[in-house]
């Protein structure tokens, strides 16, 4: 699928400050207004959820994923590309 981390997103979604379940709640509900091929970043400061929910959730939609943490702000970015 390539670098995600390389386009230009779509759209931002900033849930920081929320911790589980919240960020993987919004995440699904941004990602069900989105169109297919579109990319979504999410930052997120909560571990659980951008180690692990998030994740997990966007490998069973079959979306394209991609994160990095961005250690001096102590955060990540998720990176979900809507494919179907």
């Amino acid at each position: 699928m390539g670098d995600l981390r390389a386009e230009e997103p779509t759209e931002v979604l900033d849930v920081l400050g929320r911790v589980c379940p919240y960020p993987l709640v919004l995440t699904k509900k941004k990602m069900e207004k989105m169109e297919k091929d579109t990319l979504l970043k999410v930052l997120c400061d909560a571990p659980a959820s951008a180690e692990d929910s998030i994740p997990k959730y966007a490998e069973k939609q079959g979306f394209g994923f991609d994160s990095v943490k961005v250690e001096d702000k102590g955060h990540w970015e998720l990176y979900i590309k809507k494919t179907k």
